[in-house]
């Protein structure tokens, strides 16, 4: 039984350690404990910058992350939410915890009034292009460009 709830300070510790995970296998990031812990504490505080969910089994504490950062469109005229880091245990992948955090996330979206999710994956990860086709996303014509600042 998997339950997804609203992470909490406690979480900080586990969330740093799942985004470690998805940063080993990313080609543009690497994991930092330090910061990632530093980010995950920056949305835990201020629920107008962002949430995160966990997903967690009773028998193994919280095995899966997502979250929601939230800025506004101009284009479409209302607040928007990118998902920024979507994580599960590799133990976990493939029984439906991805899925019952995507649609939490989703849902949470809903509530808070965003009109649109936006999400980055790797351009050469065809599973998750796929898993997120799945619940919904769409390939976008528009191409990210980046420029670190410090």
């Amino acid at each position: 039984m998997i339950t997804i709830r609203k992470a909490e300070r406690a979480d900080i510790p586990s969330l740093a350690y799942l985004l470690g995970l998805l940063f080993e296998q990313e080609k543009e990031f690497s994991a930092d404990f330090v910061r990632q812990k530093i980010g995950l504490e920056m949305i835990v505080s201020d629920p107008a910058v962002g949430e995160l969910l966990v997903a967690e089994r009773p028998d193994k504490g919280v095995v899966g992350m997502v979250s929601l950062l939230y800025t506004v469109s101009t284009a479409i005229g209302g607040r928007v939410a990118l998902l920024e880091d979507m994580v599960v245990r590799p133990d976990e992948r493939g029984r439906g915890c991805g899925s019952s955090l995507v649609e939490a996330a989703m849902n949470l979206a809903r509530e808070r009034d965003c009109k649109r999710i936006t999400l980055l994956t790797d351009f050469d990860d065809l599973a998750a292009e796929k898993f997120y086709q799945k619940h919904g996303f769409k390939l976008s014509p528009m191409v990210p460009l980046r420029q670190l600042l410090d």
